[in-house]
């Protein structure tokens, strides 16, 4: 039903209480993205008289479908360009009542940099804020051309990763009307969310708004674009466009229809696949808006002292983008050899026989995915911890180990698999393999991953769970 009225710097919204939590959905944190404004920063919505229903969330943002539908599931579209940067906000019962102010937790979801919304109910965050008694935040941000094209003398460079920015200075500004401390805010995300949350967490800016980190399996081996590089995909795309050299670039990106923009893309990320490859062809750029530097090198600058973290991946995190992939699957040892030394180089046989040594049945396909998730996700995370625990910061390490009792492709742990489990969004994952049959040890194991999120978000801490020290494995915390 509806609930009270909550004042915002853009006008008064009325959420939708469910049990033991208040929703508001929809809210926009900036001006939609249409007309002058496509392929620009975000700017402030112009607001609104009256009192603005927040029943449903906003349309998501213009894409294609996502690469891991097979593993994930299928979607409807619901983009819209107008209206898509919004905002989700989910609080206790209680929280605009009792003059309590509850931590935050302000989510990115995943997608690649070329998908996904914060609005699907995938990511609602109404369960996990009952459970920890804390506000969840989830929220859009472009993708895709739209959010990662890199042009910036039309203005556009990270236009994805300054939404962002947009999004948590509304959080700043608004959330204690909701229940939220503003003073307390966790940054999180899972895949190319913990990437933008480690980004924000370090970048100058941005640093100062973030207290706690929260990453879920992120991408930590994708190496930023280079600006030239970046320039030389930009090109590329405007050739499929047709866009002809010497036009008014700005004003004819603008006048495209939005699915043109995105239909090239396709074309584009088509024409630079390789097998194992998850690099999406546009994603953010070293040195513009909101990745001032290198993610490690601002780590080893100091940039996330004294911010707790909590970092984490699942245990065969690649599967989802190899074993659907028949390029890998049909792979011999000569050809897994050959893609892996175009990646690590001369020692490429060496590592793959070291690989091939701990797996039970080490198939080209399998030993080429275990490389993959160290080199992409698990390395680096690991990295990430060492330092930040080295320097005395609370440090939490996990790694998400559930695999379905029934796995005919073989997917394992994969990438995106703990994400019903934190939610406890079980019932909008029907019939993916990455989940399988939903009983009650798979319920109980989503409140016990919850619940030591939930805690980290509350205290920067987690009562039963050892702080990390570096290189040390058993203080590892294993889900599932």
């Amino acid at each position: 039903m509806a609930v009270g009225v909550v004042e915002t710097d853009r006008g008064r919204v009325r959420g939708v209480a469910r049990g033991e939590v208040i929703s508001f959905r929809g809210i926009p944190y900036a001006a939609s993205p249409v007309g002058e404004l496509r392929f620009a920063p975000p700017r402030p919505h112009p607001g609104w008289t009256g009192v603005r229903e927040a029943a449903q969330a906003g349309p998501a943002v213009p894409q294609g479908a996502s690469r891991l539908v097979r593993v994930m599931g299928h979607r409807v579209p619901d983009w819209d360009e107008d209206g898509s940067l919004t905002v989700n906000v989910h609080v206790p019962a209680g929280a605009l009542e009792d003059n309590t102010a509850r931590p935050v937790l302000v989510w990115w979801h995943g997608g690649g940099f070329t998908s996904g919304s914060g609005g699907w109910d995938w990511y609602d965050g109404g369960r996990l804020a009952a459970l920890g008694d804390i506000v969840v935040v989830t929220a859009n941000y472009r993708v895709g051309p739209l959010g990662y094209l890199y042009l910036p003398e039309i203005g556009a460079a990270n236009l994805g990763a300054q939404d962002q920015a947009a999004l948590l200075a509304w959080v700043r500004d608004n959330i204690a009307s909701f229940g939220g401390d503003p003073r307390e805010v966790t940054v999180g995300g899972q895949s190319a969310g913990a990437y933008a949350s480690l980004a924000l967490a370090l970048d100058p800016r941005t640093s100062g708004l973030v207290n706690r980190v929260l990453l879920q399996s992120g991408p930590f081996g994708l190496v930023p674009q280079d600006p030239h590089h970046a320039a030389e995909n930009a090109e590329a795309y405007l050739r499929l466009l047709g866009v002809p050299d010497g036009a008014d670039t700005a004003t004819a990106l603008r006048a495209l229809p939005v699915e043109r923009l995105l239909s090239a893309y396709g074309r584009l990320a088509g024409q630079l696949a390789r097998p194992g490859n998850a690099a999406p062809p546009m994603h953010p750029v070293l040195g513009g808006p909101g990745l001032p530097r290198d993610l490690y090198r601002g780590l080893v600058e100091g940039g996330l002292e004294g911010k707790a973290l909590l970092i984490g991946t699942t245990r065969d995190e690649a599967s989802a983008f190899t074993a659907f992939d028949p390029h890998v699957q049909n792979l011999g040892v000569d050809g897994a050899l050959e893609l892996l030394t175009g990646q690590l180089g001369p020692r490429a046989p060496e590592f793959y026989e070291r690989y091939a040594a701990l797996l039970e049945e080490p198939t080209p396909a399998r030993v080429f995915t275990a490389m993959v998730t160290d080199e992409l996700f698990r390395a680096d995370s690991l990295r990430i911890a060492d330092h930040h625990a080295a320097g005395g910061n609370a440090t939490y390490v996990y790694e998400f180990d559930y695999r379905p009792a029934e796995d005919p492709y073989g997917l394992g742990a994969t990438h995106c698999g703990e994400l019903p489990f934190l939610f406890g969004t079980f019932d909008a994952y029907p019939d993916t393999p990455m989940l399988g049959r939903v009983t009650d040890a798979v319920r109980e194991l989503g409140r016990t991953f919850a619940t030591a999120v939930a805690e980290f978000v509350a205290s920067g801490s987690v009562h039963d769970w050892l702080p990390y020290m570096p290189g040390t494995e058993a203080r590892i915390r294993h889900f599932g």
